[in-house]
């Protein structure tokens, strides 16, 4: 299983659990090892999986051996958090056909605010740009920030319920894109291409054009699909 795909079902299985009571705050986590052997992936794919559970503040990661040491589950989701698990977990068996149709009004909506708004914000995301272009970025990095990206723009755009759809379904989004890399040809001549767009998606954003940035986030996002032979044209 790929790496980028592993990750993600060592995250399905841990939220899983956590939605229907079997992983509550005080239980530990396995060690990585036992995670990895169980779930058929490698360690790195169970660090991946635990660090963006710790980023969601669901759970502790200690270093070192004893008890203390390992992950251990700090925190129940609930209401909303508990909302977006279910929609990230759901999301993985959701056709690619309505994911892409979905990013694009949500994401539409996204830049429409952003670039109507005087008080604008997108620094978060200029960061993200920025940090693309490091030049020893495998694929799967500088495609992992690109969703990151993206998430930034929604979170960004202030409204709440819209950062939320797109966070639930980031998964989904990223293991898409990911797979789709591995049909484009010439992938540095691809990734020149997706920086100079987001680039571009930012400058009309942040010069208030929003009809220019509507029609930059569509070409965008279906132009990468086109590209990887991933969905059919997006009108």
């Amino acid at each position: 299983m790929p790496e980028a795909r592993a990750w993600q079902l060592v995250l399905e299985r841990i939220e899983t659990d956590l939605l229907d009571g079997r992983l509550r705050p005080g239980d530990r986590l396995p060690p990585e090892r036992e995670l990895a052997s169980t779930l058929g992936v490698g360690r790195s794919s169970v660090r991946e999986a635990l660090r963006v559970l710790e980023v969601m503040g669901l759970i502790r990661t200690g270093t070192g051996s004893g008890p203390t040491s390992g992950a251990i589950i700090i925190a129940t989701p609930r209401g909303g958090m508990s909302a977006l698990l279910r929609l990230q977990v759901a999301a993985q068996g959701f056709p690619l056909d309505d994911v892409v149709r979905t990013r694009l009004v949500l994401e539409s909506a996204v830049i429409d605010a952003l670039a109507s708004d005087p008080d604008r914000d997108t620094g978060d995301a200029r960061s993200v740009v920025d940090a693309m272009d490091a030049a020893d970025l495998t694929p799967a990095e500088f495609l992992s920030l690109d969703a990151q990206l993206h998430l930034a723009l929604a979170e960004a755009s202030g409204n709440v319920v819209i950062a939320a759809m797109m966070a639930g379904l980031r998964t989904a989004i990223e293991s898409y894109v990911q797979a789709g890399a591995e049909g484009i040809a010439d992938w540095d001549a691809a990734a020149a291409r997706l920086r100079r767009e987001h680039r571009s998606i930012l400058d009309a954003v942040d010069a208030g054009d929003a009809e220019r940035a509507r029609t930059l986030i569509h070409d965008h996002i279906t132009g990468y699909y086109a590209q990887a032979g991933l969905a059919r044209s997006h009108d």
